[in-house]
């Protein structure tokens, strides 16, 4: 197929919009790496070097879960799973003994 007829094909423009989006990933994901170098060079306190690791880590896998496994499209399910997570999470937090009792069973 030569490219003006993939140009004339319905779903180019898609196809188009799609590449653009992983390339722009891939780009910010290659910029966070180097950020992550960067600041491992510099003299932070353990605390504070692990949380920005955290935070660079958190946002790199936002994008490729985002982007690469297509979870942008699923909103309504993300947003479900994250307030179930936080209402097990205040459920162990605020019932006394809980969590004690939930990590001798495990």
């Amino acid at each position: 197929m030569s490219s003006e007829q993939a140009k004339d094909h319905p779903h180019a423009a898609d196809v188009d919009r799609h590449v653009r989006a992983y390339i722009t990933v891939f780009v910010a994901l290659m910029a966070l790496t180097l950020l992550t170098v960067w600041v491992s060079s510099l003299r932070l306190s353990i605390r504070l070097a692990v949380s920005v690791a955290l935070g660079i880590a958190t946002v790199k896998a936002s994008l490729v879960a985002g982007v690469f496994m297509h979870l942008s499209t699923e909103k309504k399910l993300i947003v479900l799973g994250l307030a179930l997570t936080l209402v097990f999470f205040l459920f162990c937090l605020l019932v006394p003994g809980v969590s004690d009792m939930l990590s001798n069973r495990l």
